[in-house]
């Protein structure tokens, strides 16, 4: 013959309930905790500071833009150019302190020479970062 001791069975029942008496105990001590510290830490001895004004050293320069098209023709900031006048603008861009990035936009059907040229114009004029442009990817996909 067995015999039940205690509990009716409902031995898997969850106890759904929390207890927040402790913490509620853990905030309390804590706000009183800060309320007698602000004022020991706030009085301190009246001192005038030096003011200071902030200047910048160095402005970055605006960033260029250099297109190119399918057909391999070159475009400074919008602005039709050839070879040789691209390379010429680099040179006067590239003694600029502090000098500007180049960013190469080209289009995705170019022939590679044509952005190499870019790219080779850069190096000769002593453009020193040189960035390229791309599309990005679509959202969620």
């Amino acid at each position: 013959m067995a015999m039940s001791v205690g509990q009716d069975g409902d031995e898997d029942e969850v106890i759904s309930n929390i207890n927040t008496t402790p913490l509620v105990d853990v905030m309390l001590v804590l706000l009183i905790i800060f309320l007698i510290t602000i004022p020991v830490v706030t009085h301190t001895v009246p001192v005038k500071l030096p003011s200071e004004a902030v200047q910048p050293l160095q402005t970055t320069p605006k960033s260029i833009v250099i297109a190119v098209n399918r057909d391999g023709d070159f475009f400074w900031n919008e602005k039709h150019v050839d070879a040789a006048t691209l390379l010429t603008q680099l040179k006067t861009v590239s003694v600029m302190q502090p000098q500007p990035e180049v960013n190469v936009r080209g289009d995705q059907n170019t022939r590679y020479e044509f952005i190499g040229r870019v790219i080779t114009a850069c190096e000769r004029a002593g453009i020193a970062k040189v960035s390229f442009i791309t599309e990005p990817p679509p959202r969620g996909g």
